[in-house]
């Protein structure tokens, strides 16, 4: 039989792939001076433990130190500045959902945040936004993180479903011994923004050392940034259509189709003329009210493109962008463990996490008249707010042939800012508690079997939510004696409060008190998990090694439901379905890990691995997913790696039991004048709108604003199904003392993905079908007769989509001595080869390429330098983004020039800090995140899906005090 490793390769190895800490290595080297044996590493990605091995699958390892060496009072702040981590869900753009307001949920590889599974300690963590599988890391006690293991691939037959992408670990420290308490403080430069954390962490042992108990408290805040209290982000943009193009024969302009001749201009200090916050009319030209009532005229100024002009009296939307949420956690862990026997040790955890964050947007608003008369705001000529200005105004109305056309009414275009943006504040209260008891048992079988039980609360309540029928009694006033009342008796009776909408700040206080309603929805979901593992890393011997075993079984229950308000209805407010769904799946698991080859030429050692995981769903029903993979130790310097696995996620909660909610649609209706021709042979599209009953000169600009959508899960879903593999290798020179390099190639291909057609595709696939509108598309659209215009579009879940992606990992390390003392560099990189969305996988040929595109760049970075001498220490970070155009491949093949802001340029962005570590115990720590006051990309506020991973804070100072004994 082959011998053990060396001491030296066995910490190379683990050094190199990321399984080890620092501290794990110092354990080691310890015992190596003790001249005891090489100890046994556990490796994540596997469940087996080895003797200075490393499993195939690649890890990239983060410490709790390093997460925490910013500015970033959250773990997931830190996380998500990782290039295998899309910024999906952060602080900076978690609002732009209802209910997910302070959510930071990990996305790996940017494939969606159900597709990652996080744990914590290789369990089972329960999930943070009902209906779903995602877990918000803000609940993760930062004090005690000794390490985050991220995996790609090949994970789902370790852990289970939902790994389709790959795993986030979290593994906390395991025995907690004195006294740590820090205390950080951070603040911008530029703007208002500052951060608080708080955290204390006791431990001690008991009873001759055989147990030990540990609580932490952890506080963490931070105040409110509006895109408003920055210069950088206050710039209102807009596009404009370019004019200056020549005029062809048939008296259009000529597009060249030339990028340096865009359709349109990105222009800053323009928006909206035809809507703002005191109120917008059309009554022989565009006026507004000032704030005294009396009207002016809305001044377009020089460059007019329809709705909006520039350096002109436009709206600017970002009055109500919020950069940053404010945000407030607090965080209670309590862990103990005892030494029954030598061969059993019990444990419990527990923990209780309240967060609370606050997320403001815009307010109601009424932009236009549509078929909805609650939805209308109509001023009458007898109103009781009206000037008499205005009155002579209206009866002075002609018509387009110059004959009088006196108007008893106008429709009033305008934001409600003065009776209160649309606030939400959502408080989510986790609990969870894991009971379990790991040792020995038979001699050589390491067991663990557990309890988890996890609940998450949220309470989400939206004030100035604007109650329509309200709304609209107390807008038709009339003077009574005097006095502004509300001309329907009845609603008089009922409270109603006469309100004056004819300029900013008219409204008086009982009106909006009137008018707003507070609506209050909760959500829980429960999460119960048994389980239990058997692992033998020494089953017996091989000719090249000893075969290690793994197996396992794990009982899960998923529970969710949501409760919406019952004064929703006819509210500004979504109308919500009360999703409620549960599920179970029962588990069996197995891993073995088969030394082959040892000791020949070339091949120092190579092992196989093969996992298995059988899941039975109550929703699904049965599944399979395995993983193979190969470690091939060519020489002390070199390993190569590759696995290949085949996965499925089962449908959430949310896909299968969504009741149908309402939402609203960016759209282009396809049928207008201005898109009838956006195809290379429209013919069809002509014949399909007309058919519709559409005229061919209807060019209503009604889809400029939201249309509204119903959107719905389906029970009928089949799971998703996912391939993946990857190939690597770990390289350590021996030359070179102190290298160290890993680079790993990685694929992921998911067919039958869970999505919904987008409403764009809905509208283009009903008007361009060759079939006719008799098909399932049109179905789904809903056109007022009269106007032609879209009033509903519906969409549900579906296994229609497909996602593909594949891409390169790097992580360079090289530690030397210098200058008397230590540096350490490191460098994680990663190149993304392609990232492909098949909106409708029967159509392989029919894809957007999204690498290279925005919240997809085909390079990311993050590099390090960290210094140390005595009792200083120095770190210098730099994160890169490489630039993205703005629009993809496929957008482009169809317009090539569509706006001279087509793309964001390389993106650098540097922190710093210096400590010093007293012999008290005490640390001193302060930093600079952002050094060099990188601005954001052009014309972006940093906060949407892609944008978030551009900073929007400025720079930022922080400092921090600790105290250890």
């Amino acid at each position: 039989m082959r011998a053990n490793s060396t001491l030296a390769k066995a910490v190379r190895f683990a050094l190199i792939s990321g399984a080890a800490t620092a501290a794990l290595a110092t354990s080691i080297a310890n015992a190596a001076d003790d001249g005891s044996k090489v100890e046994r590493i556990e490796v994540t990605g596997s469940r087996i433990i080895r003797e200075g091995a490393i499993a195939p699958t690649p890890v990239t390892v983060i410490t709790g130190d390093e997460l925490l060496s910013t500015g970033a009072t959250n773990i997931g702040e830190a996380l998500n500045q990782l290039p295998a981590l899309g910024n999906t869900y952060s602080l900076a753009n978690s609002g732009r959902n209802i209910g997910t307001s302070g959510l930071n949920l990990l996305d790996l590889r940017s494939m969606g945040t159900d597709r990652t599974l996080v744990l914590v300690n290789g369990k089972r963590h329960v999930a943070s936004s009902a209906g779903t599988s995602s877990v918000d890391v803000n609940t993760i006690p930062s004090s005690w993180v000794e390490k985050v293991e991220v995996i790609t691939g090949g994970a789902s037959a370790i852990y289970g479903a939902d790994a389709v992408t790959g795993v986030v670990n979290f593994i906390l420290k395991k025995d907690i011994e004195g006294l740590d308490v820090s205390a950080t403080k951070g603040w911008a430069g530029d703007n208002p923004l500052s951060k608080d954390r708080l955290a204390l962490s006791y431990g001690t042992n008991f009873d001759q050392d055989r147990g030990n108990v540990a609580f932490a408290v952890e506080y963490s805040a931070q105040n409110q940034l509006r895109a408003f209290d920055r210069d950088e982000t206050s710039t209102s943009f807009t596009n404009l259509k370019n004019t200056s193009r020549p005029i062809g024969p048939d008296g259009k302009p000529i597009d060249s189709n030339n990028p340096s001749d865009p359709d349109k201009y990105y222009t800053p200090n323009g928006g909206h003329y035809t809507i703002s916050n005191a109120g917008t009319f059309f009554l022989d030209g565009w006026k507004t009210f000032n704030p005294d009532g009396s009207l002016r005229d809305v001044y377009s100024g020089p460059k007019v493109d329809g709705i909006y002009c520039v350096d002109c009296d436009y709206t600017n939307l970002n009055q109500f962008v919020e950069l940053q949420p404010e945000f407030e956690r607090y965080n209670i862990n309590f862990k103990t463990n005892y030494q029954v026997n030598d061969n059993m040790n019990a444990y419990f955890e527990a923990k209780y996490v309240n967060s609370q964050s606050t997320n403001e947007g815009q307010p109601a608003f009424f932009f236009g008249k549509g078929s909805d008369p609650l939805k209308n705001t109509d001023i009458k000529i007898d109103n009781a707010f009206i000037s008499p200005e205005l009155v002579a105004l209206m009866k002075a109305n002609k018509d387009a042939d110059g004959n009088p056309a006196p108007l008893d009414s106008i429709n009033i275009r305008r934001f409600m800012t003065d009776l209160g943006q649309r606030i939400e504040d959502d408080t989510r209260e986790t609990q969870r508690y894991v009971l379990g008891l790991e040792g020995l048992v038979f001699e050589d079988w390491d067991y663990d079997v557990y309890g988890i039980y996890g609940q998450t609360d949220l309470k989400r309540v939206n004030k100035n939510n604007l109650v329509l029928a309200n709304y609209q009694h107390a807008l038709d006033s009339i003077n009574v004696n005097g006095n502004a009342v509300c001309r329907d008796e009845n609603a008089r009776a009922a409270g109603c409060v006469a309100l004056d909408i004819l300029g900013f700040g008219k409204p008086s206080q009982a009106a909006i008190d009137y008018v707003n309603t507070t609506s209050t929805g909760t959500s829980v979901i429960k999460q119960t998990v048994l389980g239990g593992s058997l692992t033998n890393s020494a089953l017996f011997d091989m000719p090249a090694g000893v075969v290690g075993f793994s197996t396992g079984v794990e009982y899960r229950k998923e529970e969710s439901e949501i409760f919406e308000p019952s004064n929703v209805k006819g509210t500004f407010f979504n109308t919500l379905g009360e999703d409620k769904g549960d599920f179970d799946v029962k588990e069996v698991f197995a891993e073995v890990s088969v030394p082959l080859l040892a000791d020949l030429p070339m091949i120092r050692q190579l092992d196989l691995e093969l996992a298995v995981r059988f899941a039975d769903y109550s929703t699904i029903g049965n599944a399979t997913t395995w993983k193979a993979g190969l470690s091939w130790e060519v020489n002390d310097d070199l390993r190569v790696r590759t696995t290949y696995s085949e996965a499925i996620r089962a449908p959430n909660i949310s896909e299968l039991y969504g009741a149908e909610s309402q939402t609203f649609f960016s759209i282009e209706d396809s049928c207008r004048t201005k898109y009838l021709n956006d195809l290379s042979n429209p013919d069809v599209r002509k014949a399909n709108c007309a058919a519709l009953g559409i005229p061919t000169d209807f060019n209503s600009d009604y889809d400029s604003k939201r249309v509204e959508g119903l959107t719905s899960g389906n029970r009928d879903l089949d799971p998703e199904e996912s391939t993946s593999y990857t190939v690597g290798f770990a390289y350590q020179p021996s030359f070179i003392d102190g290298l160290s390099i890993t680079t790993d190639y990685w694929n992921i291909a998911i067919d039958n993905a869970i999505d919904s057609v987008s409403a764009q595709d809905i509208i283009d696939r009903c008007v361009d079908s060759t079939s006719g509108i008799n098909n399932e598309y049109c179905a789904l659209l809903t056109r007022n007769p009269t106007t032609n215009e879209i009033t509903t579009i519906r969409s549900s879940s579906l296994n229609i989509a497909a996602l593909e992606a594949a891409g390169i990992d790097f992580d360079i390390g090289y530690n030397f001595d210098a200058f008397g003392g230590d540096f350490r560099t490191n460098l994680i990189a990663t190149r993304l080869l392609k990232r492909k969305n098949f909106s409708f996988q029967d159509k392989p040929d029919d894809f957007e390429e999204l690498a290279g595109t925005l919240g997809y760049a085909k390079w990311q970075a993050n590099w390090s330098l960290n210094y140390s001498i005595a009792q200083w220490s120095a770190n210098w970070r730099t994160r890169f983004i490489e630039g993205v155009s703005l629009y993809t491949d496929k957008e482009l093949a169809r317009n090539a020039n569509p706006s001279s802001n087509m793309e964001y340029g390389d993106y650098f962005i540097s922190d710093i800090y210096v400590a010093y570590a007293f012999d008290s115990g005490v640390t001193l720590k302060f930093g600079i995140d952002n050094v060099f006051e990188r601005d954001l990309p052009y014309g972006t506020t940093g906060t949407g899906a892609g944008s978030a991973s551009y900073d929007n804070v400025g720079r930022f100072f922080h400092t921090t005090a600790s105290f250890k004994f």
